[in-house]
């Protein structure tokens, strides 16, 4: 089998940890692995298949010779050196928002639109979707295909770990000062998240939502290729560390009933349904850290619409929402080698 020379750019951040681990855990084909932060990890070292890797400093010439490049390192990083890689042949594979609306950059989750990957060649860029879109997407996509989907209202309830390092460990460090009836300290978000919910994820625009928001409306049209579902959504930040969880209601074409939709979803690519109410089986963000699939329960009909279901849907951010999404993109990449 051939193999590849792979850069993981933020390697030593959550998601960059997490894709270094998901390469060796799903016995990615790499060659030379080339493991890019920012001057602050400089000295310290990373695992990869029992060796340590040293992390380099990212450069503009950090792309030499490089055919994938993993990009988690923040939405400006990826704007100044996505170019950069690809201009050295790279194909970028990248986690941020920097590129997920633009017209020509295809956004891809792979069991919904792997038709827009394409094959290994020149170099260019592939973005990878927003944590929350990926989860709800790959639980609705085979809906839609059955029967349509008109309307999607969704409420998220995201863990810390979305925001980074520093957000898991203000969340624990709170919540060990609030225990010992001790003042907490609030650096990271705008208030205090241990034993709270914060209705704000990014910056809020002048519509009102806020810019996580309307990334879960633009990018659910753009994945879908249909344009035309009215898409509403309330992001939430809960004192969760790992597994986001959403509560999805949708509005569909062709009446469809709830036992119907836990058939289609049992068959469904990267779907997992746990759904027995009545021994409290339903998905669980702690069940889900960890996992790779997508979990659905709590499917249950929209008894003031017409055409309506309800369905509770829970993921490991970090993972399939991020690192996993990533690598898998890079599987089907080089399935056409």
């Amino acid at each position: 089998m051939r193999k590849y020379n792979v850069a993981v750019v933020g390697a030593t951040g959550l998601v960059g940890t997490e894709m270094i681990s998901t390469l060796e855990k799903r016995n990615f084909p790499v060659k030379e692995l080339s493991l890019l932060a920012s001057e602050r990890s400089m000295g310290k070292e990373l695992n990869f298949r029992g060796k340590e890797y040293p992390v380099k400093v990212l450069n503009e010439d950090s792309f030499k010779g490089v055919e994938i490049g993993l990009f988690s390192a923040g939405g400006s990083i990826s704007e100044r050196f996505a170019p950069i890689a690809v201009k050295d042949g790279c194909i970028v594979i990248d986690n941020t928002s920097a590129f997920r609306m633009e017209p020509d950059i295809p956004l891809v989750v792979p069991e919904v639109n792997p038709e827009d990957i394409g094959v290994l060649g020149t170099g260019r860029i592939i973005a990878n979707p927003n944590c929350s879109t990926i989860q709800m997407v790959v639980a609705l996509k085979p809906i839609h295909d059955a029967v349509g989907i008109k309307r999607i209202v969704v409420s998220t309830y995201q863990a810390v770990s979305g925001t980074g390092k520093d957000a898991v460990e203000e969340l624990a460090g709170q919540t060990r000062a609030l225990l010992a009836l001790k003042e907490p300290e609030i650096k990271v978000y705008p208030h205090r998240i241990a034993f709270n919910c914060l209705p704000h994820i990014d910056v809020f625009l002048d519509n009102g939502y806020t810019k996580e928001e309307m990334k879960m409306v633009n990018e659910t049209k753009k994945i879908l290729k249909d344009s035309s579902i009215a898409v509403t959504a309330t992001t939430v930040r809960v004192p969760v560390f790992y597994g986001h969880s959403e509560s999805v209601n949708i509005e569909t074409e062709r009446k469809i009933t709830p036992d119907e939709v836990r058939e289609i979803l049992s068959r469904a690519p990267g779907v997992t349904v746990i759904d027995n109410p009545g021994l409290s089986e339903y998905p669980l963000a702690s069940d889900a850290a960890g996992k790779d699939n997508t979990f659905v329960g709590r499917i249950r009909e929209d008894e003031s619409i017409p055409n309506g279901i309800n369905m509770w849907i829970v993921a490991d951010n970090i993972r399939k929402g991020a690192a996993l999404n990533a690598v898998q993109i890079a599987e089907i990449l080089i399935k056409g080698e």
